[in-house]
């Protein structure tokens, strides 16, 4: 998925992390070891092995969109670019293999501000290849393709021959997006860096929520959904191949673009009103208010009989929460909440 970004408000600087262990330091962290490892530890200490010998669980093989990596040991320097993938990392406590992170959507989640707080912001939007490699990263971690852009340098081939593994989300490469998809995403990452406990504790709780949202639902009516992301002469919404799709019907909405064999794609003003959609859903996100989107819609004549514009019927869902993240269980009963007061 190349989805073009926003630029992002700027945020105070961040506390620099020193990228390399003095000796005293690095001699003091072996000596230490054992006991950070007898009391729960780091997730570095997790996969500490001091006989030389591959952690338990690697060697590791993974094909990730097409490009296969088999990692000796858990990635120690990582980079994450977009939001989401951020707060993987965060949720699965792996803040302390983090040396650089870039491209925030809007606010880190607050139950992760901290560990954020921690990591050397390389830029706003994406880095450029030099800064990105001047981090001195083992693995990047990307969100969307465009994290990989070739014509910067960024491509995935181009930085494993400069030494550096990397991931793309699943949803930058894989059709019919869901809460499955959502799960193989994180039960990867947990692997590669050799923490799959906490990452099949994290599906857990993820698909119990889920299961709770389903069992209040179950038996509403399911209005169609249009969902707004941007656009002016096109509107770009939400298709049938992306998380915001499972999240909408997961919601007990109908998306009314559903039949788009895309995540993300431009439709005709015509084809919305031909399809009636009974909710707008607005992505909210970047410098384009909700109430300025609102206001395009209610004031766009060829609109005016569209049941969700007559009944000025809105939902509003931040673009963070409708991509393939740990957010996705939260997104469904936010979107619920604004669908189905009743529920």
């Amino acid at each position: 998925m190349n989805r073009p970004r926003p630029a992002v408000t700027p945020r105070r600087a961040l506390r620099t992390r020193y990228t390399r262990l003095s000796v005293r330091a690095l001699c003091t962290a072996l000596l230490l070891a054992p006991l950070t490892a007898a009391c729960g530890g780091s997730p570095s200490a997790d996969s500490a092995h001091g006989d030389g010998k591959p952690p338990r669980g690697f060697p590791y093989t993974v094909t990730n969109c097409g490009v296969k990596t088999t990692f000796e040991r858990p990635p120690e320097r990582v980079v994450t670019m977009n939001q989401h993938v951020t707060e993987i990392m965060l949720a699965l406590g792996l803040q302390d293999r983090m040396v650089g992170t870039a491209y925030l959507d809007d606010r880190i989640l607050p139950k992760y501000a901290k560990q954020y707080g921690e990591v050397e912001v390389l830029a706003k939007k994406y880095p450029s290849k030099e800064t990105l490699l001047a981090a001195d990263p083992d693995f990047v971690y990307g969100g969307y393709d465009s994290a990989f852009d070739k014509s910067e340098g960024r491509e995935r081939s181009a930085l494993k021959e400069s030494g550096v593994d990397s991931r793309l989300n699943l949803e930058g490469c894989t059709q019919d997006v869901d809460a499955g998809t959502l799960r193989k995403e994180i039960r990867e990452v947990g692997r590669t860096f050799g923490v799959p406990g906490r990452a099949e504790a994290l599906i857990e709780k993820q698909d119990a929520q889920l299961a709770a949202s389903a069992k209040r639902l179950k038996g509403v009516h399911k209005p169609s959904v249009f969902v707004y992301d941007s656009g002016d002469s096109t509107a770009f919404t939400a298709g049938g191949e992306g998380i915001g799709n499972d999240i909408v019907r997961r919601a007990g909405g109908r998306n009314i673009f559903s039949d788009v064999h895309r995540t993300f794609a431009d439709v005709s003003w015509e084809k919305v009103v031909q399809r009636k959609p009974e909710v707008v859903v607005i992505y909210d996100y970047g410098g384009t208010p909700v109430a300025e989107k609102k206001k395009r819609l209610l004031n766009d004549p060829a609109l005016a009989e569209v049941p969700a514009i007559k009944h000025k019927r809105f939902a509003v869902l931040p673009l963070s929460s409708a991509v393939l993240g740990v957010r996705v269980p939260d997104a469904v009963d936010e979107l619920a909440r604004q669908l189905h007061p009743e529920a």
